[in-house]
């Protein structure tokens, strides 16, 4: 073999190589809707951000950065309307849990979980925390789970954690961060 076609065969393959390595990347060429959060405190003081992005097998992953929150375990759930007044009302605005299939809380409750459930999310000492999970009970995509109705959605941190079976929201306490959920065009 002459080192021209020797050349010519090692970029072919290094090509090939790159491409099938990129086609099994999560989320190249598999996120079909994204969509972003910018958390904060009551006060107005930043906590973090969400990305959300939905897979083409109908999955929403979502990837939280998180800071300045309490240490320890939290719930946090997606609420059925995108707005986050802090404040003295204590960020009621976002609503209940997202809910449009009228389910029972909790991901442990045999007659739920509300569409908005989510795991609960542990804080370092540091108040910081990198969360990911997934979903499959919300959409970001047009239909009757979308995150994107008339009236949005939310994403609300709780002061205690879920405790996953109790109503109407597991037990979780003051709403101490909240972001609205946007699409990302």
């Amino acid at each position: 073999m002459s080192s021209n076609s020797a050349a010519s065969y090692c970029v072919v393959f290094l090509g090939a190589l790159a491409i099938a390595g990129c086609a099994h990347l999560p989320g190249m060429n598999n996120k079909v809707a994204v969509g972003y959060s910018t958390l904060q405190s009551a006060a107005g003081e930043p906590r973090g951000t969400a990305e959300l992005w939905q897979d083409r097998n109908n999955l929403v992953h979502v990837e939280l950065e998180l800071t300045g929150l309490p240490p320890g375990e939290h719930g946090i759930h997606f609420h059925a309307v995108g707005k986050c007044e802090g404040g003295s009302t204590a960020f009621s605005t976002a609503g209940a849990h997202y809910n449009p299939l009228g389910r029972q809380h909790g991901l442990n409750n045999p007659q739920g979980p509300h569409n908005g459930d989510a795991p609960n999310i542990t804080v370092g000492s540091d108040g910081k925390a990198d969360v990911k999970f997934t979903t499959d009970r919300v959409s970001l995509l047009p239909g009757s789970t979308s995150l994107f109705d008339e009236d949005g959605s939310a994403i609300v941190i709780h002061a205690a954690p879920d405790d996953q079976t109790s109503q109407p929201s597991g037990n979780s306490g003051a709403r101490i961060a909240c972001g609205t959920v946007r699409a990302t065009q």
